[in-house]
Order: structure tokens, then C-alpha cells, then sequence
């Protein structure tokens, strides 16, 4: 994950500087761009730190080498619900709030219920029933 991390980390000093330019050009008048701009590079730079981390946590992958092979990557890649409905509730609760962000806020918060109830459903499907470990 070391080159992963390493262009999230250049995306810092590049937003920076495009907020203080952005600055610049607009006269220190628009003040939401002159925030996001720089608060962008911090995401990203919290995104960088979280990769550096968790690459020196793993060790180094494959394609993090020089000598790595296509090989080396096979196999199981991580955990995935092959069954799982979750992901479709939580998707019809992200619909619902788009459509509540256009017809009305009442809509929007029916979809939050639905939401949260589809994530704990999600986040403990394999804490109950048939799957439980």
C-alpha cells in the first residue's frame, strides 16, 4: 500500500496550495471554496496516513515489489457476504434519501430509519442464526 499512500500524501500539499491560490484569485471573498479546498487535503492526507498504516501493518503485497508476481496475489482477497441482503437495504435507504432530498425532508427522514436498520442488520448478520460464529 506504499504507493497508494504515497499519492493520497502528494494530494495534500497540492489542495493546499489550490486553496491558497483559489484565495488569491477570488479575493479572499468566496469563503466556502477557500475552506473545502484545504479541508479536502486533509482527507486526503487522513487517507494516506490510514494506508501508510495499514501497509506497514500487512507487511508488503505483491505489487508493492519489485520482483512480485501475478501469482503471488491469488487467492482469498478477504471476507464477502456472498448471500447477503444487507447491501440492498442500505442501498434502498440511500435512494429513498435522494428522493427525499428532492420531493421532501419528510421522506429523507424515513430513509435514515431505513438506513440505520439495514447497517445493524448488515454489521451483525453474522452474529445471529445460521451464520453465527
Amino acid at each position: 500500500m506504499r504507493i497508494e499512500a504515497k499519492l493520497f500524501y502528494l494530494l495534500l500539499p497540492f489542495y493546499l496550495l489550490v486553496g491558497v491560490v483559489y484565495g488569491f484569485v477570488t479575493g479572499w471573498s468566496e469563503w466556502v471554496g477557500i475552506l473545502a479546498l484545504p479541508l479536502v487535503g486533509a482527507l486526503a492526507g487522513m487517507i494516506g496516513f490510514y494506508l501508510a498504516f495499514t501497509g506497514r501493518r500487512i507487511g508488503l503485497r505483491p505489487e508493492d515489489r519489485n520482483d512480485g508476481e501475478i501469482e503471488e496475489g491469488a487467492g482469498e482477497q478477504g471476507h464477502f457476504s456472498p448471500w447477503s441482503w444487507w447491501p440492498m437495504v442500505v442501498a434502498g435507504g440511500a435512494a429513498v434519501a435522494f428522493l427525499g432530498l428532492a420531493v421532501g425532508w419528510w421522506i429523507f427522514f424515513i430513509s435514515v430509519g431505513i438506513g440505520v436498520v439495514g447497517l445493524i442488520g448488515w454489521t451483525f448478520e453474522y452474529s445471529r442464526g445460521d451464520h453465527a460464529h
